[in-house]
């Protein structure tokens, strides 16, 4: 069904530029580490150790990648500071295999049924409805016909909001008023769905981390309510975090993950920071693979993620 390819020219240079704050800030670092410096020696370690974990990678995930480095240092016998840069790629990159990270090409669905459920959830502000609205450009774009549902009822413009990106876009909008039952309109949009033979379903939820139990209570009525129209609702749990925020997100990742089963994530907003090591740390340290990454305020800037593309140019 998808026909976009990660690895046109235009999305490479878009990564390229997205991720420059954050390349810049580890290689200027880096540099200064290795310079006069012939082997990946212990002092080199310990820097390459601080200057991950201020770029946001994360404590736990910033040992794990020096183990494997020293491990691979170990297995070769010698390892140059020239070769650094290969080794953290490498080694990265394996490491997000390991955390069920794949890499793909298109945004293709599932052709086992109809409509395909996708349920969003997120804190306020970290652009949870703004990725909706680009997800459902890039399936409109590849031929689906997507509907969107308004189930965040709180929020005085989600409605308002998620309406204009439906009209620009092209996807149909199911909406009740102000403060309505969130699952309601969950209900009334699978509903719609079916009638109209959707491939695509897209509900935005509310965007309150509030009361854990009753996040998870909402969540998963939400959840049961869809059920009864499509048994498969839904199909995915997209977890929206702002990658500016850095180690702020990893915090609401486990808040989530802790309400409801988050089965994929979406990081937004790393063109404009110098934290975008948090995709490497959230994905490794939750086990859930990082699916779109944002990286600008254009329709067409939601990315899918590629591992090799993101290691590639973060340490190339």
């Amino acid at each position: 069904m998808g026909l976009f390819s990660f690895f046109s020219t235009n999305k490479k240079e878009t990564l390229d530029k997205g991720l420059q704050q954050t390349k810049s800030g580890i290689f200027s670092k880096l540099a200064r580490v290795i310079a006069a410096k012939s082997k990946i020696g212990d002092d080199v370690l310990d820097n390459l150790e601080e200057i991950l974990i201020t770029s946001d990678v994360g404590v736990d995930t910033t040992l794990r990648i020096i183990q494997r480095i020293q491990a691979r240092a170990a297995r070769d016998k010698y390892a140059t500071t020239d070769e650094l840069n290969l080794i953290l790629r490498d080694e990265i990159a394996a490491m997000l295999t390991e955390n069920n990270t794949t890499d793909t090409d298109s945004f293709a669905l599932p052709d086992t049924h109809k409509p395909y459920v996708i349920m969003v959830v997120g804190v306020n502000g970290v652009g949870k409805t703004t990725t909706i609205g680009k997800l459902a450009y890039q399936f409109r774009q590849a031929g689906l016909k997507v509907c969107l549902g308004a189930a965040d009822t709180f929020r005085a413009a989600a409605v308002e909001q998620l309406d204009v990106w439906g009209e620009r876009v092209g996807a149909s909008v199911v909406k009740q008023c102000m403060g309505a039952d969130p699952a309601s309109v969950a209900f009334d949009t699978l509903n719609s769905a079916v009638a109209n033979k959707a491939d695509v379903v897209i509900i935005d939820t509310a965007g309150r981390l509030h009361n854990k139990i009753n996040l998870m209570n909402e969540l998963t009525k939400i959840k049961n309510v869809m059920r009864k129209v499509v048994p498969t609702a839904p199909d995915e749990v997209l977890l929206v975090l702002d990658g500016s925020t850095g180690q702020n997100a990893f915090e609401q990742a486990k808040q989530f993950t802790k309400a409801t089963e988050v089965t994929s994530l979406a990081i937004t907003k790393l063109d404009g920071t110098a934290k975008g090591g948090v995709v490497l740390g959230i994905s490794d340290q939750f086990r859930i693979p990082v699916k779109y990454i944002g990286l600008g305020e254009g329709i067409a800037d939601l990315q899918l993620f590629n591992k090799k593309a993101f290691v590639n140019s973060l340490f190339s």
